[in-house]
């Protein structure tokens, strides 16, 4: 018998028309996007399915549509094969994910963890408004000689890595002007590219920590209960029993590198033998297959 988990998508997932054919052939689906409008107060289906993608790609939207998305995704799953979703033994999701994963858990329900991801998709872009930043994907470069360019480059500049995606993946994140240097220092130093994200700022940095208190408000109040399943933290690639430990990862989460290589790395450890990716777009699959050549994973596309 397969050790199953589930991968869920982060910020960047999103494209115009996600979420339509599930919407249009399976009520469970259905009816989170129309659970989701009430609690937004605005038409987030209309948007996943037809757009604009400018306003789709805003992180204020883009958080709670692949957040519900996803979750539509697995209510498909849950229609089609009842068995794998019963039978998920561990979960993790990527950055905006892990409330995804989280909720698939156990941990939130879903309003709370949609109102929670609207509160920090918002935090998260005034942060971002405050202070002109970006992030940077370097491919090529292992995590040690990424890390010496964000110390050579930093300056008097905000300037850290923020995603360890997997061997030669590494995005960093900062101030315009770090991110400049270190990409030009990251090309000088024999990586393949340095491209810039479509990102609205230097998100897990301290230049986020304006959306902290809000966050950590918004997490104060809501109901959370010890998951049901392994959850994997972004934070230390680790999962935690005790969801008072999660409710306070995820404040640290918003300012801290997500090590998602790790976080592969562990549930590869536990013995999972079958991932499936649930929700929009194949980046974790591609990740995956960097982490492990023989790891088998299955998208479940929202």
């Amino acid at each position: 018998m397969s050790k199953i988990a589930f991968l869920f998508p982060g910020q960047g997932a999103q494209s115009v028309g996600m979420g339509a054919s599930l919407a249009e052939s399976l009520p469970a689906a259905r009816q989170l996007f129309d659970r989701a409008n009430d609690i937004l107060g605005y038409d987030l289906a209309k948007l996943c399915f037809e757009g604009p993608a400018e306003e789709l790609d805003s992180t204020i939207h883009s958080q709670p549509a692949l957040f519900v998305t996803s979750l539509a995704a697995v209510e498909a799953l849950r229609a089609e094969s009842p068995d794998v979703v019963l039978s998920c033994e561990a979960t993790a999701g990527l950055s905006l994910g892990e409330y995804t994963a989280l909720v698939f858990a156990g941990v939130l329900d879903f309003e709370d963890g949609l109102r929670l991801v609207q509160l920090r998709g918002t935090a998260m872009q005034d942060a971002a408004d405050a202070a002109p930043s970006g992030m940077v994907s370097i491919l090529g470069l292992e995590r040690a000689q990424v890390q010496s360019i964000v110390d050579a480059a930093r300056g008097d500049d905000v300037l850290a890595i923020a995603n360890l995606l997997c061997p030669g993946n590494v995005v960093i994140s900062g101030s315009n002007a770090a991110c400049e240097r270190a990409a030009e220092m990251a090309e000088k130093s024999g990586a393949m590219k340095a491209v810039p994200l479509a990102v609205a700022g230097a998100f897990h940095t301290k230049i986020m920590e304006p959306a902290v208190a809000r966050l950590s408000a918004g997490l104060a109040k809501a109901k959370m209960r010890d998951p049901r399943i392994t959850v994997v933290s972004n934070v230390d690639a680790q999962p935690h029993a005790n969801c008072e430990e999660i409710r306070a990862l995820l404040v640290k989460q918003v300012m801290n590198p997500v090590r998602w290589e790790d976080s592969m790395r562990y549930l590869l450890a536990q013995g999972v033998d079958q991932f499936y990716e649930v929700g929009p777009g194949r980046v974790l699959r591609g990740l995956l297959r960097r982490i492990d050549r023989n790891a088998s994973c299955q998208s479940v596309m929202g």
